[in-house]
């Protein structure tokens, strides 16, 4: 932790031609993120739009390092079009700095949504996703062109070549059905079309006395079929495991006798304010539970030890992906063992 300190400290100085800068508040790790490391920390003798409270988001080495460029692009043209992305300062892509590519924000004050009001997650996050969705997505196209970003690398179809691409790349020969089924019933492409987070989910919204701080976590974002979106949450909401959401115990059962309440619920509130198809929505949920099986396959499949362990893949949020896909398709994906854990 002391060399990070150090490491960030010494190209924080070079990249903002500030040799006397000090921290205020040294880095502090904190929690979420599956496949990163996050850090709050706070600098001294700062320009002004350094001068707040700060977010290093530190990607795994095994990440594409270009993702942090394509979070910052992302982040700050939602933040342009007045949406509640944090803004980004600085992002880098040369993974010698810190250890991997990184990206330093603006801190949003605030708690994930479940920590703070608990019985408002359908309405709030229904409500702050169509809001997502009615942006300009031309001109959110535009913004993140300007950053470099070519479009077309924003659609479903990426999303769905690339889903197959990892497949073929990590020997997943028994997901190849799956994929071919989502190839051949592929809806048409919408128009108009709409910003989608990919991973909308209540812990990465962040409230604070019952206001909207904060949307979080931007790398799965693409312009698609507004659908697309919602078959992702709805995915996230009714099959990821409540033991990691790290609630008590007394709220985890609560929340797991509730589910089904929760899930009608945001499906009403999204209705009222935007038209969804089924047989679109249907379609969606087994694209995110094959997204799901992919990484989940790449994750076994990695026999050199060096991607990190994912405690959502080693939980029960596999074999209900697996299920659900079935339950959707018709068709039973099969994955390489799971590792057997080490006495």
């Amino acid at each position: 932790m002391v060399e990070l300190d150090s490491r960030l400290l010494d190209h924080l100085r070079k990249a903002l031609g500030e040799p006397g800068l000090e921290f205020a508040e040294r880095p502090t790790r904190l929690t979420g993120g599956f496949d990163t490391q996050i850090f709050a920390f706070r600098l001294a003798g700062a320009p002004p739009r350094f001068a707040g409270g700060l977010i290093l988001r530190l990607l795994d080495a095994h990440h594409d390092p270009t993702r942090a460029l394509g979070e910052r692009a992302t982040q700050n043209a939602l933040a342009d079009l007045g949406y509640p992305a944090p803004r980004v300062l600085l992002a880098s892509t040369d993974p010698t700095l810190l250890g991997g590519a990184f990206l330093i924000m603006q801190r949003v004050a605030g708690q994930p949504m479940p920590k703070v009001s608990i019985g408002a997650v359908a309405s709030v996050l229904a409500g702050l996703q169509a809001r997502l969705h009615d942006l300009d997505a031309v001109a959110f196209l535009r913004a993140v062109t300007r950053e470099g970003l070519e479009p077309k690398r924003l659609t479903f179809d990426a999303h769905l070549a690339q889903l197959t691409e990892r497949a073929t790349r990590g020997r997943l020969g028994g997901l190849a059905p799956g994929l071919e089924w989502l190839a051949r019933r592929r809806p048409p492409r919408p128009e108009p079309r709409a910003v989608c987070h990919g991973d909308f989910h209540p812990y990465n919204v962040l409230m604070v006395d019952g206001r909207v701080t904060g949307v979080l976590d931007w790398p799965h974002a693409i312009v698609a079929d507004p659908a697309f979106d919602v078959a992702t949450t709805l995915v996230i909401l009714k099959l990821v495991p409540m033991e990691l959401t790290g609630l008590s115990a007394p709220l985890r059962w609560l929340a797991n006798a509730a589910r089904p309440l929760l899930v009608g619920g945001y499906l009403r509130h999204y209705r009222r304010r935007r038209p969804l198809d089924r047989g679109k929505l249907a379609y969606y949920e087994a694209a995110a539970c094959m997204k799901a099986l992919v990484r989940a396959g790449e994750l076994r499949g990695d026999p050199s030890g060096e991607t990190p362990s994912n405690v959502l893949f080693e939980s029960a949020y596999t074999a209900r992906a697996l299920g659900r896909f079935r339950a959707l398709t018709g068709i039973t994906p099969t994955l390489p063992p799971a590792p057997t854990p080490v006495a």
